[in-house]
C-alpha cells in the first residue's frame, strides 16, 4: 500500500510540476503573442502598409502564435499532439477546398491593397461596370455608379480582368467629333472650334488643343477636336464644349447632317446650283 501511495505522490508531484510549467508557458506565450502582434503592426505601419492589411497580418501572426503556444502546453501536460496536428491539417485542407472561391477573392483583395491599381475615390471600369470606388475590402470591391447604384464585385474578378482607371492621372484628354455638311466652309468651322476652346478656361494650354479633319464621311466632314483638362473637369468641359459648338454652328448657319440621306442628296444639290 505504501508503495502505491509513494507512486501516486510521485505522479502527482510530476503532474503538478508539468501543470505549473504548462500554465507558465501559457501565460508567457499569450503575453509574447500580444507583443509580437503589436511589433508586427507597428513595423507595417512604419512601412505605410494599408491599415486593413496591417490589422489582418497582425491578427494572423497572433493566431499562429497562440496555436504554437497551445501545442507546447499540450505537449508539456503529456498529451500527444501528433494526431491533433494531423486532424487540424486535414480540416484545414477540407475547409480550403470548400472555400476555394472565397480564398481566391481574399488573395486578390490582398494583392489589390498591396499593389493599389486604384484607390477609394477613383473612377474605374471593371468587368464592364463603371463607377467611383467606394470601398476595397479583402473579399469584394464596391463601386458607386453615376446613377447611384451600388455595384459589388468579387475581388477575384477585379484582379483577373482589365482595370481602366479614369482618374489615376491628373490630366485627361477630351476627344470630341463634330460633323458639318460638305456645303459648309471648313476654315470657318475651324475658327468656330478655336473660339469656343479659347473661351473655356478649364482647358490646359499644354498639351496644346488640336483641331483636325479626321474623315470625309457619308454624312459630311468629320472634325476631331482634342483638348486636355484636369481629370476632375473632364465631364463638365466635354458637356460645355459640345453645347457651345452646337449653339455657335446653329447661329452661324451651319448644317449639321442628321442622317445619311443628307449625303446622298448632296450631289443633287450641287448639280442644282451649277445648272439651275
Amino acid at each position: 500500500m505504501e508503495k502505491y501511495l509513494d507512486k501516486a505522490i510521485e505522479l502527482g508531484i510530476n503532474f503538478g510540476v508539468r501543470f505549473v510549467t504548462a500554465v507558465v508557458i501559457l501565460a508567457v506565450g499569450l503575453l509574447l503573442a500580444k507583443v509580437i502582434r503589436g511589433f508586427v503592426r507597428k513595423l507595417m505601419s512604419k512601412a505605410k502598409v494599408d491599415a486593413t492589411i496591417t490589422q489582418f497580418i497582425g491578427n494572423l501572426v497572433y493566431i499562429a502564435s497562440i496555436a504554437i503556444v497551445a501545442i507546447a502546453v499540450l505537449e508539456q501536460i503529456g498529451i500527444s499532439t501528433t494526431s491533433f496536428v494531423a486532424v487540424l491539417g486535414a480540416a484545414g485542407l477540407a475547409i480550403g477546398l470548400a472555400l476555394q472561391g472565397s480564398l481566391s477573392n481574399f488573395a486578390s483583395g490582398f494583392l489589390l491593397v498591396i499593389f493599389r491599381p486604384f484607390k477609394v475615390g477613383d473612377v474605374v471600369e471593371i468587368s464592364g461596370a463603371t463607377g467611383k470606388v467606394e470601398e476595397i475590402s479583402l473579399f469584394t470591391t464596391t463601386l458607386n455608379a453615376s446613377d447611384n447604384k451600388k455595384i459589388i464585385i468579387p475581388n477575384g474578378k477585379v484582379y483577373n480582368n482589365n482595370i481602366i482607371n479614369f482618374t489615376a492621372n491628373t490630366t485627361r484628354r477630351v476627344e470630341l467629333i463634330f460633323t458639318i455638311s460638305y456645303e459648309d466652309n471648313i476654315d470657318q468651322a475651324k475658327q468656330i472650334f478655336t473660339e469656343v476652346i479659347s473661351k473655356e478656361r478649364r482647358i490646359l494650354s499644354e498639351p496644346a488643343p488640336k483641331i483636325s479633319i479626321s474623315e470625309l464621311g457619308e454624312r459630311g466632314v468629320l472634325f476631331n477636336v482634342n483638348v486636355w483638362v484636369d481629370s476632375s473637369n473632364y465631364g463638365a468641359v466635354r458637356e460645355h464644349i459640345t453645347e457651345q459648338v452646337k449653339k455657335t454652328l446653329d447661329r452661324k448657319g451651319f448644317t449639321i447632317p442628321s442622317s445619311q440621306q443628307d449625303a446622298y442628296l448632296y450631289p443633287l444639290k450641287m448639280l442644282k446650283k451649277m445648272f439651275f
